[in-house]
């Protein structure tokens, strides 16, 4: 019998229509276009602005379009994984409130946070129960409603994020496709350069917390981009050598999209040119746990079954991680 592997079969993303973009940052902040373009290769993002819509809204979007493409109903998900830092609410889940909105009734789930490397731990959650032959279709789920913490008073970071999310169905696969390998790190002592000051039991919500504009994001830009580069770059070169690839081998790098500069580094240091490395950054910008499906999602057309993918991604706490799958279907 040949091994079971966890194969994406399916993606499908979906983002705001509302353009944030880096003129409009002009007119909010003290910056300009070409600065941000600059240090970042962001020119727009886009915002989930309608009164009343969460992270979840945007997930069954993304999620009915799969659903669809795939000839499958909600009833046929076993598990939605749903990879946020900005969940609807503390509690319930996110992913209970998405199974409840899609319909689906045979699904368990759970959320799962780990910043901007939060779609890669979850992808590998998910492997896990389809090749221990416990389920048979997982929903993996990475998104965030980031500018429902972001302090656009802060050019730091209000320059940087965007709203998006993005999804993929995993599957059994029996002829060596899915996901082979990953290398997935984490170090606490990152916390200090990243991170949400209040809103947890640490720092509860308090009238001082709200005005000290503490429920944003912080961040330490210079120590994160150090971080980083160095991150991203090691756990995909790691991850080439622990499974014999060259560059050759290597068809596209799905990276996180948090600066194009880390981008850049992280693929010289796997020896890759520009082509081979997908960027959607300069118009969603940093979408958080919405990046790799996103990227997966705009470049679905182009890959072809057998194509090799490695998967990267560094975000605060810090997290960072690779993983390396075979893509099994030609669109």
């Amino acid at each position: 019998m040949s091994k079971i592997t966890a194969a994406i079969t399916c993606v499908h993303g979906y983002v705001p229509e509302r353009v944030l973009s880096n003129a409009d940052l002009e007119k909010m902040v003290e910056t300009t276009d070409e600065w941000i373009t600059t240090r970042t290769g962001i020119k727009e993002r886009r915002l989930l602005d309608t009164p009343g819509l969460a992270t979840s809204d945007m997930g069954v979007e993304a999620v009915k379009g799969l659903l669809e493409k795939r000839g499958i109903t909600a009833d046929d998900i076993e598990l939605i994984i749903f990879a946020t830092v900005t969940p609807d609410m503390v509690f319930p889940s996110t992913a209970c409130i998405l199974a409840d909105k899609i319909g689906a009734k045979n699904a368990w789930g759970f959320d799962l946070a780990a910043a901007c490397s939060g779609f890669l731990f979850a992808l590998q959650t998910g492997a896990q129960f389809i090749e221990n032959g416990k389920h048979k279709k997982v929903l993996v789920v990475g998104g965030d409603k980031m500018s429902s913490i972001i302090d656009y008073t802060d050019r730091n970071t209000c320059i940087i994020f965007g709203d998006g999310l993005g999804c993929v169905l995993l599957e059994p696969n029996e002829e060596g496709n899915g996901v082979i390998d990953s290398v997935l790190k984490i170090d606490g002592n990152g916390r200090h350069f990243l991170h949400q000051k209040a809103g947890g039991s640490l720092k509860p919500p308090t009238i001082e917390t709200v005005q000290a504009r503490e429920h944003y994001v912080y961040q330490d830009g210079k120590s994160v981009f150090k971080f980083a580069v160095k991150g991203m770059a090691d756990v995909s070169a790691q991850i080439m050598e622990r499974n014999n690839l060259s560059s050759d081998d290597v068809t596209y790098l799905v990276p996180h999209q948090a600066n194009l500069r880390i981008i850049d580094a992280t693929a010289e240091r796997m020896g890759l040119d520009k082509n081979k490395v997908m960027i959607n950054i300069d118009h969603f910008g940093n979408t958080t746990n919405g990046t790799l499906p996103l990227l997966m999602w705009e470049w679905e057309n182009k890959l072809k079954k057998g194509d090799n993918l490695v998967l990267s991604a560094f975000g605060g706490g810090f997290t960072w991680g690779a993983i390396y799958l075979k893509w099994a279907y030609t669109k």
